[in-house]
């Protein structure tokens, strides 16, 4: 069978909305939709049929694929407006949308669906530019798009989206054969053609005319958002973010009072100048209001309004105090406008933390969530400059806003999301994880869902590592040598401003030297001690920092060795490091267990493949003791234990994971054997 070619309108339809996509002052991640009309011949019939294909719910321009689409039959899409039973029922119109698929239907459909079947063209795109919303934002947002466009592009009043939107667009169409587009008060824009490069060419004409009108309209006024205040400048880079390091963990764990974040640390010039004027806490308690924006943002930021050089404990006491007025307010928002049917709340922390000189952190379900809310937070930065230069910035009313951000439509689509990972919202820190078990825990971990920073002292060993789990957004590497401190606390900063802070660290970093006690040195003793006992400990101590700012508890988990346990020759400057090991997890146990912290360890026996330490030279060493030749360690290991199996790291990192994924949650103190069966080594 050969395989089957995207239909042409597909085609068109796919590299518009790429080229559309991938500039982010056309729209924003996940935002907008475009389609294409054509016709396509029904199996069934064998006849001719016309087809609508549109970028379906939850999708991405940029990324869009074939199967991101939905396909429905126009005949029976435009069917529909002789059964639309008024707009406070028109919401059952997107369970209809299912009745009009063609085929499989493809994508399922989103609510702008009615928009692009409705409107009598055959190219429809729906896009928030920054540019568009800053005009949909104005107070005289009507005036003002008749100012920049003429009668090309003509004005439609805040409507939440939805089938009576698409009716009034398509009757705007009608009715202005001259116009392109239009812009949608505190929403978008929406632009049309008849060819797909008609159609691009449009919705490229608005955004970019709006930009110069905003462009021309600013050269005449001051800075929209006012004078610098004194006390607000950015820090310089080094310090904020040192700053930003130090306050993450414990915002962090303020926005996960109701559930767990990940965190995402934002410097850009945006963001530090609208943080740094005065007209800040009037801007920000307006709020977002173009709906992709406080959907991911919520209805508006907390601002932390302490001076940037004000001492930390002084800034953490105002934060736990303005957190715990936002989440009282939020509460109230949610009070005031929730109805018989409203879903529940879904948590009453932020989203959005500015703080003058420093930045902005922002917060989500996962990395890549946490870092789109800081982008569409930036994005309602740039709406907001440009509506105050315009006019002034007039959001969409707090009652419009509930009734978008707790729509039963959302509701529906977070519900279809799949179940996360074990792992999910944890982030963890594994030192030499750029091989062997290290490696291995690390692949592991970012299978069940945390965020990982592999930390190793091969600078590419560890970014090789990283960049094997998928990208920024799950896994970063950071080069470190655990026997120093200054390394360790850069490594904990960098973890921090990465991911928002530390759950869970994996101190895995070690190596081995096997000699009789006469051939033993100094040197050997002290290489060993400073990396595994010393080197443990201080990322341990650094790491706990990290924990106790977060208030979320907590996993470190040494990985020690059966030779903690059992005396094995020629082995006393490692078994002896190792013993150290283990017995800090127990002390650390006691000490942590306050904080919600559990230490536990992993004592691994003969992991010869794809081991750093014994590709290292430890192997041969070990062979030479045993008398066996190096390739057959692995074997001879395998054949001294109770199960004649061979341990991989793959095993240690199971073991990791056994400890950390919640099932284990009342365990702390406990040394798991990852040997097969030691008998020596049992633990009494």
């Amino acid at each position: 069978m050969t395989e089957q070619t995207a239909h042409p309108e597909v085609e068109a339809l796919l590299e518009r909305s790429h080229r559309l996509g991938a500039d982010p002052r056309n729209t924003n991640y996940a935002g907008g939709n475009a389609s294409a009309k054509g016709t396509a011949t029904d199996p069934v019939t064998g006849t001719g049929t016309e087809l609508m294909w549109v970028k379906g719910s939850g999708g991405d321009l940029g990324t869009l694929t074939e199967a991101g689409l939905a396909v429905l039959r126009l005949d029976r899409l435009r069917a529909l407006t002789g059964v639309y039973p008024g707009v406070e029922r028109e919401d059952e119109m997107v369970a209809a949308f299912d009745y009009c698929a063609h085929g499989k239907g493809g994508a399922a459909p989103s609510i702008d669906t009615a928009m692009h079947g409705l409107v009598d063209a055959a190219h429809v795109d729906h896009l928030h530019p920054d540019s568009g919303i800053a005009l949909a934002c104005a107070a005289d947002g009507e005036k003002l798009t008749a100012a920049c466009f003429g009668d090309r592009v003509a004005w439609v009043p805040w409507r939440r989206p939805g089938f009576q939107l698409g009716l009034d667009i398509a009757a705007i169409k009608r009715d202005n054969p001259q116009a392109v587009g239009v812009v949608l008060g505190g929403h978008g824009i929406t632009a049309w053609g008849e060819t797909a490069r008609e159609c691009e060419a449009n919705s490229l004409d608005i955004i970019r005319t709006a930009e110069r009108f905003i462009a021309e309209r600013g050269a005449e006024k001051a800075h929209p958002f006012g004078p610098v205040v004194a006390g607000r400048e950015p820090l310089p880079e080094a310090e904020r973010r040192e700053r930003a390091a130090a306050l993450l963990p414990a915002v962090r764990g303020l926005a996960s009072t109701d559930r767990p974040q990940v965190g995402h640390y934002t410097d850009s010039d945006a963001v530090l100048d609208f943080a740094s004027r005065a007209e800040l806490e009037r801007l920000a308690a307006l709020g977002t209001s173009c709906p992709d924006h406080f959907l991911r943002t919520k209805v508006r930021p907390l601002v932390l309004d302490v001076a940037p050089d004000a001492p930390i404990e002084d800034a953490l006491e105002r934060l736990r105090e303005l957190h715990a007025a936002y989440r009282e307010d939020y509460r109230a928002y949610y009070e005031r406008h929730a109805g018989p049917d409203s879903p529940a709340m879904r948590g009453a922390d932020p989203a959005i933390v500015l703080v003058p000189g420093v930045g902005m952190f922002s917060f989500g379900a996962d990395k890549q969530t946490a870092r789109v809310a800081g982008e569409f937070y930036v994005n309602a930065i740039n709406v907001m400059r440009g509506a105050e230069t315009l006019s002034s910035y007039a959001p969409i009313p707090e009652s419009e806003k509930f009734r978008i951000e707790y729509w039963e439509l959302e509701e529906a689509k977070l519900r279809r999301k799949p179940a996360p990972k074990p792992l999910a919202t944890r982030v963890a820190l594994v030192t030499g994880g750029g091989s062997g078990i290290g490696r291995a825990t690390a692949r592991r971990l970012a299978a069940e869902g945390a965020c990982v920073v592999v930390a190793d002292r091969d600078a590419d060993a560890a970014a090789a590592a990283a960049e094997e789990l998928g990208g920024a957004d799950t896994a970063v590497p950071v080069a470190v040598d655990v026997t120093e401190p200054e390394q360790i606390a850069a490594a904990l900063r960098d973890s921090v401003l990465a991911f928002g802070g530390v759950d869970l660290v994996v101190n895995n970093a070690g190596l081995s030297i096997s000699k009789p006690l006469l051939e033993t040195t100094e040197a050997d003793w002290d290489l060993q001690h400073r990396v595994m006992a010393r080197g443990s400990f201080l990322v341990a101590r650094e790491a706990a920092r990290v924990l106790t700012r977060q208030g979320m508890g907590g996993d470190i988990v040494y990985i020690c060795s059966k030779n903690g346990v059992f005396a094995g020759p020629n082995n006393i400057a490692y078994g002896a490091a190792k013993a150290d090991q283990a017995h800090q997890v127990r002390l650390l146990a006691a000490e942590l267990g306050g904080e919600g912290i559990r230490v536990n360890g992993v004592n691994p026996d003969g992991v010869v493949r794809g081991s750093g330490i014994f590709a290292g030279g430890w192997g041969a060493q070990r062979a030479a003791v045993y008398g066996v030749p190096e390739e057959e360690l692995g074997a001879f290991y395998a054949q001294r234990t109770l199960l004649k199996r061979e341990v991989l790291p793959e095993h240690v990192a199971n073991a990791v994971y056994a400890l950390t994924c919640g099932e284990l949650s009342h365990t702390t103190g406990l040394h798991v054997p990852v040997d097969a069966g030691v008998a020596a080594a049992f633990l009494r």
